[in-house]
């Protein structure tokens, strides 16, 4: 299960108070629990030296990669100059970003947040398909209306939030009595609402201190006598004036005895306003000691060293400086109201909150009588064993494991009555694409789930169930109309076939079905026969870079067969389907991780068809019907491995059988290759060229035996062997790509690397075999039925394709914006948010970045050390491995922004080009920035802070030319390199 944990409650106006140390503690305990789910953490990036903080303090328990930074525009304090427009555009922006991580379950450490920093927090403003837990930590401004919500522009704030709070699916409240309040006051379903209690930190604990530390600690502090110890902030409900009048009631030898010190951060009124009291109580100035905010090894110290720790407050969520104190081995009395029971349980050891005299007889006893001291500090040593982090850890984790089965069963949104209206691009019959024939199977499946209209670019379709059930559209009507479309589907081949979709996925973003992983075919097609310029280049260096360039401008690879180019396609899908677990892998290792792609493996689908009989089959293409007769079906071509199944014929004992038939069922578009095919062809030997489907499906039911081999596949998935199991036809298959998935029960699956022996061994055995045959045909069509079937195929592109448009995109945020009643209050305002959409929701496939800044090479006046950088960097850039891209930048003193300087490095590398894509640079957590040369870097500190507010985001930074200088050079696959790059010139 993958739970993201939104952890604004340590980024608030309550970081460094209880709320903030609860959520990291919390969190921290969570990832050291011993369950096996995949935790994300979520930050908010407008303070970016708070999140580098908050990334250190999870060094070595999570892998940066796993804490994701979004980014919100800072203006959207409720209480100080927050803008509303802003403020609902970044709820809105929050939640597509936590969307998009793709939790099983969000964990909102604190709703509560935002009224006066830059922190937000919203449910259910974007989707409400995430199952959503949050901890709750009280109800008290909800309970204690004056005088918490006496200001207006507060008490909205607030019941926002009250509102957002009804959305969750779950509540982790810190104390049973936030539970029971939870409960009681906001109706909220009593299963559902979890105590999952608290703890403190290990730093809360006994230590030895000598007279020396502590006549350091009171000397520090004002203290000079034995000392009451309150903490806990300066509020109305903490019953701090109750605490001094209570104090000033102790008999005079006692309270003369004792300085009551007042542990934490106060203003300057508040101060004022407790000593005046103090005061008007005929309180010596030194018999209340107000010490202001203390760091925690002081306070650590201080609980250890207080004669009583007195916690009078009326109202807690739960009260964490008690267990503080109990921890560090203090006497403790407290209130016996709210939560604070749970934590002291001991009636003797607490008083009734709003008696001075209760209180302070309290004390009394506690201050004189050793005895019932000795007693509390006892019952605080065990009182503190019953709290862990693990405890709570384990009880919030069961809680949202709970949620994730429940919500698991929900049922499906039965508001869409009607079926969603699909647009399905794709070419059809009479189209001489296999795609073509691939839709029209799928399609009448598919229009179980969806009203269909396919949308085309040829001139006419000839299939028969498509012209009398759906609506044939042309694309020039599609974009007058792509507003009326709940759904688009987009099906891609290397082909000229699919030419028109490029553009179109860019504008109308759409699921895509990937039929082949290499699309430089198609690319290259446009740029070399279509005539539009860089068309293939740019497809080129955005899907692979530098080398891809450099190797198809300088050098003789085939860059065609070498670059899929498809990188473009795959970011602008708004989902992607593929056929194969080979083509996936493909998809991560070329283009980034799969927790950055919305992919889903569907089976090609492939129908049954209906075949003549073998003997009326044989009849019809002139074949002996005694004829032992081997078919290979699709395009002859070298990565067939044709020649290898004729060579491997000729040694078997087929050859000796007058009856025997090799066919290959298929054209050679291969004049070379076709050349060495006629020379091989033996007297059994038959080569059809392109035939028809019909006659295709005839060959498919005369055959004995069908023999498709691979190699080097590129991603596709082979439709002729799905007809051969549907036919029923004994196939022998190698184990290349996607074909090594199939079931080696219903095949004779040979290795990948297949020696011609193996070959002529599988051919002799099906020729000698008849049961085996028989088995086979069995298995083969079980095989196809149960996992190729249209209908189940169908049923699995719905249920992702749903699931894809049950998500976020970008068009929904800036739908849900445009939305809103609040309008922005200047254009500025749309120009921050963009940015931030940009920052936060990036395109989605894309390895690191190695960032090189070469803003050094345009300043730089020492011409010797320019060359020695660009030999330097040209290596780095000719880097061909792809765990990460090397990419120039340089700042750009205009704008005060980084840009991409791809058109001067092309030039650098002596490459021909020039793409014109110097845009300002796109980072992402996990890239490294390397200055090439800070010497002659010129210093600005809008750069400076750039890469600060990079790092926080989860670049690395700090690195040298040098060290990344040695991967390259060590790298022995890197291309060519050395002729035509640019020379420096004095």
């Amino acid at each position: 299960m993958r739970i993201v944990i939104d952890m604004q409650g340590v980024q608030g106006s309550s970081a460094k108070r209880g709320i903030g140390r609860y959520t990291l503690a919390f969190a921290q305990a969570v990832l050291k629990s011993d369950r096996d789910h995949e935790i994300l953490i979520a930050l908010n990036g407008a303070d970016t030296d708070l999140v580098l903080d908050i990334r250190s303090a999870f060094t070595g328990m999570l892998p940066q990669d796993n804490i994701k930074v979004w980014h919100t525009p800072k203006k959207v304090s409720d209480l100080f100059d927050g803008d509303p427009w802003l403020r609902r555009s970044a709820e809105v922006l929050r939640e597509a970003f936590l969307a998009n991580l793709r939790p099983d379950v969000l964990l909102v450490s604190s709703l509560f947040e935002g009224l006066d920093s830059s922190t937000v927090t919203s449910i259910g403003q974007v989707t409400t398909r995430i199952p959503t837990a949050v901890i709750l930590f009280d109800l008290i401004p909800y309970l204690h209306r004056f005088p918490y919500l006496q200001n207006p522009s507060i008490e909205t704030w607030y019941e926002r939030k009250l509102d957002h709070l009804r959305r969750a699916d779950a509540w982790l409240a810190i104390s049973e009595a936030t539970q029971r309040d939870a409960i009681r006051w906001l109706s909220l379903p009593p299963e559902r609402v979890v105590n999952i209690s608290s703890a403190v930190d290990d730093n809360f604990r006994t230590v030895d201190l000598s007279e020396t530390d502590r006549d350091r600690i009171n000397k520090r502090h004002g203290l000079f006598r034995p000392f009451v110890m309150y903490t806990g902030g300066i509020d109305y409900r903490k019953n701090i004036e109750g605490l001094i009048r209570a104090f000033a009631k102790l008999p005079t030898d006692i309270r003369k005895a004792h300085q009551l010190a007042i542990v934490c951060s106060i203003q300057e009124d508040s101060r004022a306003t407790l000593s005046h009291l103090a005061s008007s109580l005929g309180l010596d100035s030194d018999e209340l000691v107000l010490t202001g905010y203390v760091p925690e090894d002081d306070l650590v110290q201080l609980y250890n060293m207080c004669s009583l720790f007195v916690f009078s407050s009326t109202y807690e969520g739960f009260g964490l400086p008690i267990l503080e104190a109990m921890r560090c081995g203090a006497a403790v009395i407290g209130a016996n109201s709210s939560s604070i029971p749970e934590v002291i349980g001991w009636n003797e050891a607490m008083f009734d909150p709003t008696s001075d005299d209760a209180i302070s007889a309290k004390m009394s006893e506690a201050l004189s009588d050793t005895n019932f001291r000795s007693k509390l500090i006892e019952n605080g040593a065990q009182r503190a064993k019953l709290f862990s982090w693990e405890v709570t850890a384990s009880r919030a984790l069961d809680a949202i494991e709970e949620l994730h089965r429940s919500t698991a069963k929900r049922a499906p949104d039965p508001g869409q009555k009607s079926r969603p209206k699909l647009a399905y691009f794709s070419p059809l019959p009479p189209e001489r694409s296999g795609i073509a024939g691939f839709s029209v199977e799928l399609l009448p499946e598919l229009a179980r789930h969806y009203d269909i209209d396919v949308i085309v670019a040829q001139k006419g379709v000839s299939d028969i169930w498509v012209r009398a059930n759906v609506p044939v559209r042309s694309i020039q009507w599609f974009e007058k109309n792509a507003s009326s479309y709940n759904r688009i589907l987009y099906h891609f081949g290397n082909s000229m076939f699919h030419e028109h979709m490029i553009g179109l996925l860019g504008r109308f973003p759409g699921v895509v079905v990937l039929h082949d992983f290499f699309l430089s075919g198609l690319h290259s097609y446009r740029q070399v026969h279509e005539g539009m310029a860089n068309a293939w280049d740019r497809e080129l260096f955005h899907s692979h870079g530098y080398p891809a360039i450099w190797e198809r401008l300088r050098t003789s690879v085939d860059t065609i067969q070498k670059y899929p180019c498809s990188q473009r396609t795959i970011e602008d899908a708004s989902g992607l389907i593929i056929h194969s677990n080979y083509s996936a892998k493909l998809v991560r290792e070329y283009y980034g991780a799969s927790s950055q792609i919305n992919m889903r493996t569907v089976p090609l689908a492939r129908a049954a068809v209906k075949l003549l009989s073998k003997q009326a089959a044989r009849k019809e293409l002139g074949i002996d019907e005694d004829a032992f007769v081997v078919c290979s079906f699709g395009i002859l071509a070298p990565t067939k491995l044709n020649h290898r199944l004729m060579d491997a014929l000729s040694a078997s004992a087929l050859s000796r059988d007058k009856q025997c038939k090799l066919v290959f069922v298929g054209s050679n578009g291969w004049p070379e290759y076709a050349a060495l095919l006629e020379k091989k062809k033996s007297w059994f030997t038959g080569i059809t060229g392109w035939v028809s489907d019909e006659t295709y499906r005839v060959y498919l039911a005369a055959a004995d035996v069908a023999v498709q081999l691979r190699t080097d596949s590129r991603g596709e998935t082979s439709a002729a062997v799905l007809d051969c199991l549907n036919a029923g036809l004994p196939t022998i298959i190698n184990a290349n790509g996607s074909m090594a998935e199939i079931d080696p029960e219903a095949v004779i699956q040979l290795d990948d690397a297949f020696t011609d022996e193996a070959l002529t061994d599988a051919l002799d055995r099906l020729h000698g075999d008849a049961g085996l045959r028989r088995t086979l045909a069995t298995r083969a069509q079980n095989y196809a039925a149960t996992r190729h079937s249209p209908r189940l195929c169908a049923d699995m592109y719905a249920d992702f394709i749903e699931s894809v448009y049950g998500g976020v995109t970008v068009q929904d945020v800036l739908g849900a914006v445009a939305a809103l009643p609040e309008v922005p209050r200047a254009g500025e305002d749309l120009v921050t948010f963009a940015e931030c959409v940009d920052r936060t929701i990036p395109r989605t496939a894309r390895v690191p970045n190695l960032l090189i800044d070469i803003s050094g090479l345009v300043t730089g006046k020492d011409h010797a050390r320019k060359q020695e950088l660009i030999t330097t960097i040209n290596e780095l850039l000719l880097d061909p491995s792809r765990d990460r891209r090397a990419e120039t930048i340089s700042f750009d003193a205009e704008i005060g922004r980084f840009r991409y300087a791809r058109d001067f490095t092309f030039s650098m590398l002596g490459c021909p080009i020039a793409l014109g894509e110097d845009s300002v640079v796109d980072v992402r957590n996990g890239d490294v920035f390397v200055n090439a040369d800070p010497s002659i870097s010129g210093g600005d500190a809008r750069r400076d802070a750039i890469v600060l507010e990079w790092k926080a985001q989860g670049v690395s930074v700090g690195h040298t030319i040098a060290e990344w200088r040695k991967r390259a050079v060590a790298n022995p696959a890197a291309p060519p390199f050395g002729a035509g790059l640019m020379v420096i010139r004095a």
